[in-house]
């Protein structure tokens, strides 16, 4: 048996709101890439380009890509970050809010013209980055997310933890 039969693996989850989800694509092309040695020490919880169902409970780390445009989405978020040591912002969307949060630069006559839909699909007032409603430890911007920088990242949060 391997040293890594006897450690607790690194409980993980992959979360997506409003964006276009590319950040997805990179981190699954991770996967792909480091198999062998990720699959020794992390344990993927949640991540529907993965699995079906979601466990949140206990994460270790949480990848959040994308902005937050409804308030179904912010209470996600919140039991998300409530069940995670750490939480770690990925792509634009999710540092910065843009481009998902385009229509809040939106002039006032465009904002009148889509105030039903917005109103129809129940969608916040604005459409913001994760950070307005939890607490991030850290940024890996892009869009798609600089892959580098993800590792760089993802190799720090996975050192605090062994």
């Amino acid at each position: 048996m391997e040293r890594s039969d006897f450690i607790r693996k690194i409980r993980i989850g992959w979360f997506s709101f409003s964006c276009c989800e590319d950040s997805t694509i990179v981190f699954t092309e991770l996967l792909n890439k480091h198999y062998d040695e990720w699959k020794k020490i992390i344990d993927i919880r949640a991540a529907r380009v993965l699995r079906k169902k979601e466990d949140l409970n206990k994460l270790d780390i949480s990848f959040v890509e994308g902005a937050i445009s409804l308030q179904k989405d912010a209470e996600k978020l919140k039991k998300i970050r409530k069940n995670s040591k750490f939480l770690i912002a990925i792509g634009s969307c999710a540092c910065t809010g843009m481009p998902a949060a385009q229509r809040n630069t939106f002039d006032k006559k465009t904002k009148n013209e889509i105030a039903e839909e917005v109103k129809q699909f129940n969608l916040l007032k604005e459409t913001l980055p994760i950070d307005k409603f939890v607490k991030v430890d850290e940024y890996v911007q892009g869009c798609p997310m600089d892959e580098n920088n993800f590792l760089d990242v993802f190799d720090k949060y996975i050192k605090k933890l062994s």
